[in-house]
């Protein structure tokens, strides 16, 4: 019985590809022919609008091989052909697709070769002047096409009945050993011998376990993989061949992968030597700690080894981004140092005037002037501290004001003339334009930033130029700005002006004077405020800055 269900089988097997290969051939070949004959209309009819324009000279420039192109007159004459010498062709005129295409406007047909290996379609089209443009093509048989693929078609064959006898055979064994038909998996509907009964009572047991037990581990894992799932922290854990055992989605994001494989390597996923050598010794024991630069991003990596029995079985590795923290501290030492600096020049200059003077190096009638000095670099310093003080009482939000409605146009004419004698100095003119125009902000921060827009306005601008303040609604919104014509940011420099410290041209800062903070408090200022900060500038031309509430 087991030889028949085989025999049956793979006679059947054996049987559905053949009718399948057959119809399928039948079906493609017929296809791709209609498309072929579709294809020879097509080309046809393009090409007579370009004959019915050009003539012959239209084909001439036709770069085509691939179709048999000929042009014959309404006496069978072949006035053009593509690829023979039409002095030597015969009259067209008794040809099929001719006499049809004469008679009903277009016509068709094919011709078989002589070795049955190949198949030309005609097809051709009438011209209003009479004449029949002809277009030809060439396909190989059904039965080429077979031979051609006759070969993967065996083996198809052959792999097929390979495959039909396995099956067949275990399809047998299993119909004629009904024990092999129990399904252990649902112990509570097994049915069998009444000898197995002992048997099943105990599968039925252990199988109650093993479900509880799956069920709790697909719990724990499932509570795992929705911590490790919304942690912004890449997680990895590999095993001691450096294999991927677990990962969330955040490490694939972090290290730029869509995904690892089973059993892929986790050195695949990041080729730097950071990471490899961190990889190495974290499964050689040791608990290590590197940064990896990542798409203009700092990652810290942190990885342990895993211990099981003594031995090193894997690890567990951490993504941790700590790009603001490492900008944060570069910004820390830069502060610091910047500070330094500008505490130190006037604390130098008054030390050293006064270590003069205290040597009795100074003459009575130059005693004014170097106190003068003293005390220029003392207001110097206070001005500073000052701007300190005022920058971290905005960083911390700890500013003693509250908020009130204030005239910005009214507060740009009172800040204007308290730079009058500046501007007048400096050969600048002011002008304060615009409207009354309220918006509720702390009237000190506010009138501190226009302050600095206006003193930063003067101190950069030309002999004879301008400053202008601007204050009105715009687009319904309290607007104020603050336009020079002076000297002009580099595009470069632009968006480093509102940094601590920062000066655009270092070489004449001692000339100009000022801490370095003002735009500084500006920003900071601005941000408190709740207002919108934009910059415009064009060397040689002018600054525009402006301030907008969405009050």
């Amino acid at each position: 019985m087991v030889k028949r269900i085989f025999r049956s089988v793979v006679l059947v097997a054996a049987l559905v590809l053949v009718t399948s290969l057959v119809c399928i051939m039948g079906v493609l070949y017929q296809y791709f022919n209609g498309q072929f004959q579709k294809e020879l209309k097509s080309e046809a009819a393009y090409l007579s609008v370009g004959v019915e324009q050009d003539g012959t000279d239209y084909l001439t420039q036709i770069n085509d091989h691939e179709k048999r192109i000929t042009l014959i007159a309404a006496d069978g004459t072949v006035l053009y052909d593509n690829t023979a010498d039409i002095a030597q062709m015969e009259n067209h005129r008794d040809r099929e697709e001719v006499r049809e295409a004469m008679e009903n406007g277009s016509g068709k047909s094919s011709r078989q070769s002589s070795t049955l290996s190949e198949q030309t379609y005609y097809y051709a089209l009438q011209l209003s002047d009479g004449n029949i443009l002809r277009v030809s093509g060439t396909q190989y048989s059904v039965w080429r096409l077979l031979f051609g693929i006759l070969q993967p078609i065996a083996i198809v064959f052959a792999v097929v009945l390979i495959l039909s006898a396995v099956f067949a055979d275990r399809a047998a064994k299993k119909i004629v050993e009904p024990i092999n038909a129990l399904d252990l998996e649902r112990p509570d509907e097994l049915e069998g011998y009444d000898e197995l009964s002992p048997f099943f009572v105990k599968i039925r047991r252990q199988n109650r376990q093993i479900q509880k037990q799956l069920n709790e581990a697909k719990q724990k894992q499932k509570e795992f993989s929705m911590i490790t799932e919304n942690m912004q922290e890449g997680f990895l854990v590999i095993n001691q061949q450096t294999e991927l055992l677990s990962y969330n989605s955040s490490a694939m994001r972090i290290l730029q992968s869509s995904g690892a494989g089973e059993g892929q390597s986790v050195l695949e996923l990041n080729h730097s030597a950071p990471f490899r050598n961190t990889v190495d010794r974290v499964l050689s024991g040791e608990h290590q700690e590197t940064e990896l630069t990542l798409e203009g991003k700092i990652y810290r990596l942190i990885a342990n080894p895993v211990w099981r029995h003594d031995q090193i079985s894997g690890a567990v590795l951490v993504l941790l981004d700590v790009t603001e923290q490492v900008e944060r501290e570069d910004l820390r030492r830069e502060f610091t140092a910047n500070i330094s600096h500008e505490l130190k020049t006037p604390l130098t200059s008054i030390s050293g005037f006064a270590e003069i003077m205290q040597q009795g190096f100074v003459k009575p009638q130059d005693i004014e002037k170097f106190s003068g000095n003293i005390f220029t670099e003392s207001q110097r310093l206070i001005s500073l501290v000052n701007d300190i003080i005022k920058l971290s009482q905005l960083d911390e939000g700890s500013v003693p004001y509250e908020p009130e409605e204030v005239d910005l146009f009214s507060l740009a004419g009172q800040v204007a003339a308290r730079l009058e004698a500046s501007a007048g100095q400096n050969g600048v003119n002011m002008a304060v334009e615009g409207e009354h125009v309220f918006v509720k902000a702390v009237r000190p921060i506010l009138e501190e930033v226009l302050y600095n827009l206006c003193d930063n306005a003067i101190k950069y601008n030309r002999p004879q130029g301008k400053v202008t303040v601007i204050a009105k609604q715009k687009d319904g919104k309290p607007f104020v700005s603050v336009q020079d014509t002076g000297i002009g940011i580099p595009a470069a420099e632009q968006g480093r002006v509102f940094e601590r410290f920062y000066r655009v041209d270092k070489s004449h800062s001692k000339e100009i004077g000022g801490t370095g903070l003002g735009l500084s408090i500006v920003k900071h200022g601005a941000a408190y405020l709740g207002a919108q900060l934009t910059l415009q500038s064009r060397p040689g031309v002018g600054t525009v800055i402006s301030l907008s509430w969405d009050q």
